[in-house]
């Protein structure tokens, strides 16, 4: 049994307690938080026995094995950072941080422990998106072309539940970093070039609401991404693979994946891949081996979001 460390009482803590469930070989033994009263009402919703804002204190437990961290981004690294000091294992949320400096900072940190250290690449669990790879892998999906979209409506800073957020979201580094690294996972890293464009920033949040991201492999695939904040409606979330025999598309928002005819070839019917990615990382803490999506692999997804950022500036 892992026992385990969660650190975030948002919606993001929720998915996972949810995720973690119908598991048998993890258990969720404290709950550290940023509010005090959400925080033990958490606690309390799930049958947490220890509730804590100090984590600090919780990774001193000995019922704690492992973190998992789903704190705001701006405290990715500094959380990752204190449970690798601790000697635990760490599922940290996308993104690694909000900043290249701090992702290099924590993958060297893991990179000379013997701990398992993981990065929570859904994507790379979910249904639609392993049939994907497996296509590609098998040879029976030469891609062309990637493209992807991610739509919100997101003018205030609330967050999934229409409560305020104490911190910003990123459309760089958070969403875009699920497609940027689904282009990696792909086509992988090397020879790729980046660049990228931002719209104005939002005079209150102080982030861009719109960007355009463009790459081509060194094999001259192409990736083009369209994201905003800007988008009235429902969250829109697609990716599209043109590829030389087929073309498929990942509708993220419905769960699914279609041909260019709208047949559905794959529906994830636990709607995320948490499950499967928790499984993961218990299956590599217990058989002592280096996970997917493991904190080196995942650095140069990183790298690529630290370009297309410089290309911004520049």
């Amino acid at each position: 049994m892992l026992n385990t460390c969660l650190v975030g009482e948002g919606g993001q803590g929720e998915a996972y307690m949810k995720a973690i469930g119908p598991l048998s070989d993890i258990a969720v033994t404290a709950i550290v938080g940023g509010n005090e009263g959400d925080t033990n009402a958490f606690a309390e919703r799930w049958n947490i026995p220890y509730a804590s804002t100090n984590l600090k204190e919780a990774l001193r437990r000995d019922d704690v094995d492992a973190a998992i961290i789903a704190s705001p981004t701006g405290l990715h690294a500094e959380h990752a950072r204190l449970a690798i000091s601790r000697n635990k294992h760490v599922l940290l949320e996308i993104p690694m941080a909000d900043n290249l400096a701090d992702c290099e900072e924590i993958a060297a940190l893991a990179e000379s422990s013997p701990l398992v250290c993981m990065v929570a690449h859904t994507r790379r669990f979910q249904p639609m998106f392993r049939h994907v790879k497996h296509r590609v892998d098998s040879g029976d999906l030469d891609i062309h072309h990637m493209v992807f979209q991610t739509y919100f409506f997101r003018r205030t800073n609330l967050n999934r539940d229409g409560n305020p957020r104490t911190w910003v979201d990123s459309l760089l580094w958070h969403h875009a970093c699920h497609s940027v690294d689904t282009a990696k996972w792909l086509f992988g890293a090397e020879g790729m070039q980046c660049w990228a464009q931002a719209g104005p920033d939002h005079p209150e949040l102080g982030i861009p609401m719109d960007i355009t991201v463009g790459m081509k492999t060194g094999r001259g695939q192409l990736v083009t991404g369209a994201l905003s904040f800007n988008n009235h409606g429902k969250i829109q979330v697609s990716t599209r693979f043109i590829g030389e025999q087929d073309t498929l598309v990942v509708i993220s928002n419905e769960v699914r994946l279609v041909d260019h005819e709208g047949n559905e070839l794959v529906k994830d019917k636990f709607g995320s891949g948490l499950a499967e990615q928790v499984q993961e990382f218990v299956s590599a803490v217990a058989e002592q081996r280096e996970p997917e999506a493991s904190f080196a692999d995942c650095l140069q997804t990183m790298r690529l979001l630290a370009r297309l950022q410089d290309s911004i500036g520049a």
